[in-house]
């Protein structure tokens, strides 16, 4: 259901809108714990170092991806907040020739470089095997994975966050159908994860795309939409603008999370496991704080577009008030429970994978405050258009993250994976942050004086 976010209390607004996201990100995050279950307890230590060296190289370009998808969609949103209907639609259109155009780009580019950045990975021989495979269906697949997210930001982006949810837990169930089916009955192993992650999400695309067709008029696109003006170039530069800096902003977390797995992959299949276990479970734990920063975006282009500067404001207060409950929260459960959580993954026969994981996630977990406002920070200055910021954060959150590993890597060994996010996260949060401030007062003084000129 479309819903318009301009009017009524924000926070309930937001937690009405994220608590629906939540639940979806929740059963994304099934299609990669999925395979790491199954190929830990089915194919071994190695078979799940191999899915786990790669792991980060395919979240880098799902991040441009994204980016991209989310950078668009504001444009959508923004037009939706000012009611102009057939900028919606026009807005769909452009994402859509855009975000295909990029994507085919990527597999084109992934699919000739791969065997030297799996060697810049420092890929183990004994997995190397299987990580390539993995690693050539999943790039294969990305036309589909971009289908499936420039659908759901699109319609996120309109208020609706039930939508992708229902269609992300039916194919969540049918991942982990087809991943067992594939693993243990066609003997397919490491690649059959592969191909039944992007299976599911071809699912979720159609479903997405059914469900629009029948219950989303706003979005039925008409001839006329597809025919192009100069006043549509200047559009699509309009989206662009946006799109390409979140592309570069999660191209750069994404390449900070490949240079400390890079590092990571120089310790070996057993430090390689530990660290695939944990940054899942990671995933998971700040998905609260991260849904609430897509949710506060959808919020912020709503209300940007409608010009309300002062509830955009009370919007993000209210949102790190929330944040530091949820990280204060989710740390607790990190240090009591962390062990158990990991065991999940890896079996309990594995103790030195497991206490390395859980070492790890009691050292991030005490950080997830500065994580969590770096959603909210950059989310709402990325529902404004204000794209510059964020980018520097991410350049910021890179060079320190990158810094912090490599160099500690040669004090402190495979530990250094420990602490290079957590420097990277205080960081990255004082940059956007500051931005933040000066962007929404600027804002709010021109709304002021505009008052004042009128009166």
């Amino acid at each position: 259901m479309i819903k318009d976010l301009t009017h009524g209390e924000p926070v309930k607004l937001m937690f009405m809108f994220s608590i629906p996201l939540l639940i979806g990100n929740i059963f994304q995050q099934f299609y990669n714990i999925a395979d790491i279950i199954i190929v830990g307890r089915t194919l071994g230590m190695n078979a799940l170092a191999a899915v786990g060296a790669v792991s980060p190289l395919f979240f880098l370009i799902v991040f441009i991806i994204v980016g991209l998808t989310n950078g668009f969609s504001i444009l959508t949103g923004q037009r939706f907040g000012a009611k102009d209907y057939k900028g919606v639609r026009r807005s769909v259109v452009i994402s859509t020739i855009l975000s295909n155009l990029f994507t085919l780009i990527f597999i084109i580019v992934c699919t000739y470089l791969l065997n030297d950045i799996l060697s810049w990975m420092n890929v183990p021989e004994e997995i190397y095997q299987n990580a390539y495979l993995y690693m050539f269906i999943a790039i294969l697949g990305l036309v589909i994975t971009n289908f499936y997210n420039l659908l759901a930001s699109i319609i996120r982006a309109l208020g609706d966050s039930l939508t992708p949810l229902y269609c992300l837990i039916i194919a969540s169930i049918v991942n982990i159908i087809l991943a067992l089916f594939f693993i243990l009955k066609l003997g397919w192993g490491v690649p059959g994860s592969a191909v039944a992650l992007i299976m599911s999400q071809g699912i979720s695309g159609l479903l997405c795309i059914l469900y629009v067709k029948y219950k989303f008029p706003i979005l039925h696109l008409k001839k006329s939409d597809w025919i192009f003006s100069k006043l549509d170039l200047s559009f699509a530069l309009e989206h662009l603008k946006v799109g390409l800096p979140m592309a570069a902003q999660f191209f750069l977390i994404g390449a900070g999370i490949l240079i400390i797995q890079a590092v990571c992959n120089s310790f070996g299949p057993d430090v390689i496991a530990s660290f695939t276990a944990s940054l899942r479970i990671e995933q998971i734990a700040v998905l609260p704080m991260v849904t609430f920063g897509v949710a506060l975006s959808t919020f912020v282009a709503q209300n940007f577009g409608a010009g309300y500067y002062s509830r955009i404001r009370t919007g993000v207060k209210r949102a790190s008030l929330i944040n530091i409950g949820l990280s204060l929260f989710m740390a607790f459960i990190m240090h009591f429970w962390g062990a158990n959580i990991v065991r999940i993954f890896v079996g309990a026969g594995n103790n030195h994978i497991v206490n390395l994981a859980h070492s790890y996630l009691f050292v991030s977990s005490l950080f997830y405050f500065f994580l969590g406002q770096i959603f909210i920070y950059r989310n709402a200055l990325q529902g404004m258009g204000r794209v510059t910021i964020p980018v520097l954060s991410s350049i910021g959150e890179l060079l320190v993250r990158a810094f912090s590993a490599i160099y500690l890597a040669k004090i402190i060994s495979y530990y250094s994976v420990f602490y290079a996010g957590p420097i990277a996260w205080v960081t990255a949060s004082l940059v956007v942050a500051i931005g933040y401030y000066i962007t929404i007062n600027a804002f709010l003084k021109k709304t002021q004086n505009k008052h004042r000129s009128n009166t």
